[in-house]
């Protein structure tokens, strides 16, 4: 083996040729272990952990949500037509659909978030960097499903060129870049990211009426394998939706109270994620467990992830005991049944660049974000959710939170100092 990757270092070319040296480094150090690290052994130890495989750990922790929402996509189109409404029924055909989705998605936010961090990286003369692994992995799964790919294409050129490029490249970025990505949808086209429409794909609205779409290539192409294994087809396609059908999320209906939310669904389809929503948000389960490889790994904190469990629900205490609307009065434990709490919780708010990197910080910043979370999802009546924003503004406040941190345990540990004459 040694001998293969003496060979293969062989056809390092120089760092003159900028561009070529980057696509080598690039592949070269995802594929094999770099030999800079240590053996985790001497005086100065440093974890054999190296940036690209730590960026994939999180992209591993991210599995099981894109296997849940992939297969969700599917579920929630064939419950707006009436069709195979159990969870388990047509796996084949929700899963196969799903795919057909969420794939151009990934692959456009990949191009684009790729190519953009191969031109800055090839101007530099160094390696690409890592970054985008999980802001690539992350931005499908923020998106409904149906959102246009020449929209996608902007809110990631935005948010990479503008968000961490013209800050120095990864590592540098003030804001979290997948969420960056999501706020320029939602700020420069709302439509496509907000109210009850977008979350269920396959819906075509003329006017007040809504239909399916047709399945066309894939109806072609899978369903002579789908005939040939005797299994449920696709068929043409199209037809009307079933009658009382609009698409809306928990978050939606909670404006009219929880019996509004639960004459809809049910706590454990909001707990499982059979429901209309973002691609990765629903499934709480999923997140769970990836929220716990992050934590057992090292990779993501755990006091971020407390404190903004514990400011959510003292926040949603605070409205319970004001009770001055509907929302206010839905049970503070039930607002971790709705929306992206969780998701936001374990792979957003811990984001190591933009969160605070003291420990005490760490505390006061995912409080901060529980907190602020609950105020904007149940005092804005324009915006049902609000994790993006509570996150990308205290990202913003993430560095002054450390400086009074540091400062405090300096003055601290100064009055403890005796002056000797």
């Amino acid at each position: 083996m040694s001998t293969f990757l003496e060979k293969i270092k062989k056809l390092e070319p120089p760092k003159e040729k900028k561009f070529l040296y980057t696509l080598y480094e690039g592949f070269f150090t995802f594929l094999y272990t770099p030999d800079h690290t240590t053996q985790g052994v001497g005086v100065h130890i440093r974890d054999r952990m190296d940036l690209k495989r730590t960026m994939v750990m999180v992209v591993v922790a991210l599995q099981l949500c894109y296997v849940f929402g992939t297969y969700n996509i599917g579920h929630q189109h064939f419950v707006a037509l009436g069709q195979h409404t159990s969870f388990m029924a047509a796996m084949h055909l929700k899963l196969v659909y799903g795919l057909i989705k969420i794939l151009p998605v990934f692959i456009v936010t990949h191009i684009v978030g790729l190519g953009i961090e191969f031109y800055y990286a090839g101007k530099k003369g160094h390696g690409i960097e890592e970054g985008f692994l999980v802001t690539g992995a992350l931005i499908p799964l923020i998106m409904p499903p149906d959102i246009p790919l020449w929209i996608l294409t902007l809110a990631v050129a935005f948010a990479v060129i503008l968000g961490k490029e013209a800050f120095g490249g990864t590592g540098m970025n003030v804001v979290n870049i997948a969420l960056l990505a999501r706020a320029f949808v939602f700020f420069a086209y709302p439509g496509e990211i907000s109210g009850d429409r977008v979350w269920v794909s396959g819906i075509e609205f003329e006017g007040t009426t809504a239909s399916a779409e047709l399945y066309g290539w894939a109806h072609h192409l899978f369903d002579g394998l789908f005939r040939w294994l005797n299994i449920t087809t696709f068929g043409e396609g199209g037809g009307a939706l079933v009658d009382g059908w609009s698409g809306a999320t928990p978050l939606a209906l909670a404006k009219t109270g929880w019996e509004g939310v639960t004459a809809h669904y049910s706590t454990m389809q909001m707990f499982w994620g059979s429901i209309p929503g973002s691609v990765g948000e629903t499934c709480k389960p999923a997140i769970m467990i990836g929220a716990l490889m992050l934590i057992a790994t090292g990779i993501a904190s755990w006091r971020i992830m407390l404190s903004m469990i514990m400011g959510a629900a003292f926040m949603g205490i605070l409205f319970n005991w004001w009770g001055h609307d509907l929302q206010m009065d839905i049970p503070w434990y039930y607002h971790f049944y709705m929306g992206s709490f969780w998701f936001a919780m374990a792979f957003m708010a811990t984001d190591p660049v933009t969160a605070s990197n003291t420990n005490t910080g760490k505390w006061i910043y995912g409080f901060g974000i529980g907190m602020l979370g609950i105020i904007i999802r149940v005092m804005n009546a324009a915006y049902p959710e609000g994790w993006m924003l509570a996150i990308l503004f205290l990202n913003v406040w993430a560095p002054l939170i450390d400086h009074f941190v540091v400062n405090a345990n300096m003055n601290r540990r100064s009055k403890r100092v005796k002056v000797v004459a």
